[in-house]
C-alpha cells in the first residue's frame, strides 16, 4: 500500500525558498517523487520559468483528469515579523507553519500525494495529469500559460480539471470556485495645457477633466450581476501629478482604474466603454485623453455539471457540509486552462495566505488530500 504524508510534502516544499519566480527546488523535489510511483514528467522552461507537466496513464485512451498549482511562493515581507521561520517548515501544536503553507503548497502536496496513492492501488482506465507552474504569484506569463502551449505543440490533452488554490473563506469545505471575474486595469493619462493658477483661463486643467472622468466611470453601474457572478466593480486606485508647486495648473495629470466584471462583459467590450467616455469628456474639456489597458484575465464560468458535482460529494462524505459554489475573489491560473478544458478551484481555507506567519492546520491537509483522492475516484469510476 502507497500512503505518502501530505504534511511532511508540504514541509518539505516550504523548506525550498521559493519565491517567486526562484524554483528553489520545489519542482525537482516533485519531479523525483512523481518519477519513483510511475509519473513521466516533463520540466517545461520558457523566459526564465521552471513549470512541470506529469501524467500517468496514456492520455488518448480513456478519461484525463488534471490538477493544477503553484510552487512559487510571494516574499517574506518584514522578516522581523515572522515568529517561525518561513521556510522552516516547523509544526507547532497541530498547525504547519511557513510561507506558502496556504497558497499553495499544501494544495499541491496533498493532489501529489492524492494522485499517487489513486494510481497505484486503484490504476484507473485513463490518465491522472499533474500541472504545476513556478510563476502564478508573479506576472503569470511563463507559467500555467507556457505548460498548455506546451501541450498543445505535444499533442497532450485533459478533459476537466481541478485548480488547487486555497478557496473556503473561514472553514474547510465552505465555497468552490466554479468561475471568475474578469479583471482590466486602465492607465489614464490626460493631457492639458500648463498654466498660472491664477490665469486658469489660459490653461487647460487636465486634472479637472479627469476628476470629471473619473466621477463619470465610478458612477456609472456597469451591470446588475447575474446567475453566478455579482455586479461588475470599477474602482480608482490613484491619481496622480508630481505637481508640487502650488501656483501652477499642470500639464498632464494620471489615474488608474481597475475593473472586476463578470460574464455580462467581455474585456474588449470595456475598453470601448472606456475610450467612448474619455472621448465625450475631452468633447466638453477640451484635455486629450490617453489610455492604455493590461487586461489580467477574462470572466469565465463553468456551469454546475460534473466537476461541481463530484467536488461536492467529495467534500460532504468528507467534512459532513457541501460546498457553496462561488465566483469570488480575484483570478487565478482557472482563467488560462479553461481554454482547454472545464476547470473548477477547490482547496484550503485561504485565512492568512500572503501574510506574517502564513499557517495551516496539519487536519485540514489530511482532509484536502482525503478529499481529492474521492475526487479520482468517482471521476473513474
Amino acid at each position: 500500500m502507497t500512503d505518502i504524508d501530505p504534511v511532511a510534502l508540504t514541509a518539505d516544499l516550504i523548506r525550498c525558498p521559493s519565491v517567486t519566480p526562484a524554483e528553489a527546488g520545489a519542482l525537482s523535489l516533485l519531479e523525483t517523487l512523481l518519477v519513483g510511483h510511475g509519473f513521466a514528467c516533463t520540466r517545461i522552461k520558457r523566459g526564465g520559468i521552471d513549470n512541470l507537466f506529469a501524467r500517468w496513464g496514456v492520455g488518448k485512451n480513456g478519461k484525463s483528469f488534471a490538477f493544477n498549482g503553484h510552487t512559487d511562493v510571494v516574499p517574506v515581507g518584514d522578516l522581523s515579523q515572522w515568529q517561525s521561520d518561513p521556510f522552516g517548515g516547523d509544526i507547532k501544536d497541530g498547525v504547519l507553519y511557513g510561507r506558502g503553507a496556504v497558497d499553495m503548497k499544501s494544495g499541491v502536496a496533498a493532489f501529489a500525494a492524492a494522485a499517487i496513492e489513486f494510481v497505484n492501488e486503484t490504476p484507473p482506465d485513463g490518465s491522472v495529469v499533474l500541472m504545476i507552474t513556478g510563476d502564478e504569484e508573479g506576472d503569470a506569463h511563463h507559467g500555467t500559460t507556457a505548460i498548455l502551449d506546451w501541450m498543445r505543440e505535444a499533442g497532450e490533452s485533459i478533459d476537466h480539471c481541478l485548480v488547487g488554490e486555497p478557496t473556503s473563506p473561514n472553514h474547510m469545505g465552505e465555497m468552490m470556485k466554479i468561475g471568475r471575474r474578469g479583471s482590466l486595469t486602465a492607465f489614464i493619462t490626460a493631457q492639458g495645457v500648463q498654466g498660472h493658477s491664477a490665469y486658469p483661463h489660459r490653461a487647460k486643467n487636465p486634472l479637472t477633466a479627469l476628476v470629471a472622468l473619473l466621477d463619470r466611470l465610478a458612477t456609472h453601474p456597469l451591470d446588475q450581476g447575474t446567475a453566478h457572478f455579482d455586479a461588475s466593480t470599477l474602482a480608482i486606485t490613484t491619481i496622480d501629478t508630481g505637481n508640487a508647486a502650488t501656483n501652477v495648473i499642470p500639464a498632464a495629470a494620471k489615474a488608474t482604474v481597475n475593473i472586476r466584471f463578470n460574464d455580462t462583459h467581455s474585456s474588449q467590450d470595456l475598453i470601448t466603454w472606456l475610450e467612448k467616455q474619455a472621448l465625450q469628456q475631452s468633447a466638453n474639456s477640451g484635455v486629450e485623453f490617453a489610455i492604455d489597458v493590461k487586461v489580467s484575465g477574462e470572466s469565465f464560468l463553468t456551469p454546475p455539471g460534473l466537476l461541481s458535482q463530484l467536488i461536492g460529494d467529495a467534500a460532504e462524505a468528507e467534512l459532513g457540509c457541501r460546498p457553496a459554489l462561488s465566483t469570488t475573489g480575484g483570478t487565478s491560473d482557472a482563467r488560462f486552462v479553461k481554454d482547454i478544458c472545464p476547470v473548477t478551484e477547490f482547496g484550503l481555507v485561504g485565512k492568512g495566505m500572503h501574510g506574517v506567519d502564513e499557517c495551516v492546520p496539519v487536519e485540514q491537509i489530511h482532509q484536502l488530500k482525503a478529499i481529492y483522492r474521492r475526487i479520482l475516484q468517482a471521476y473513474f469510476e
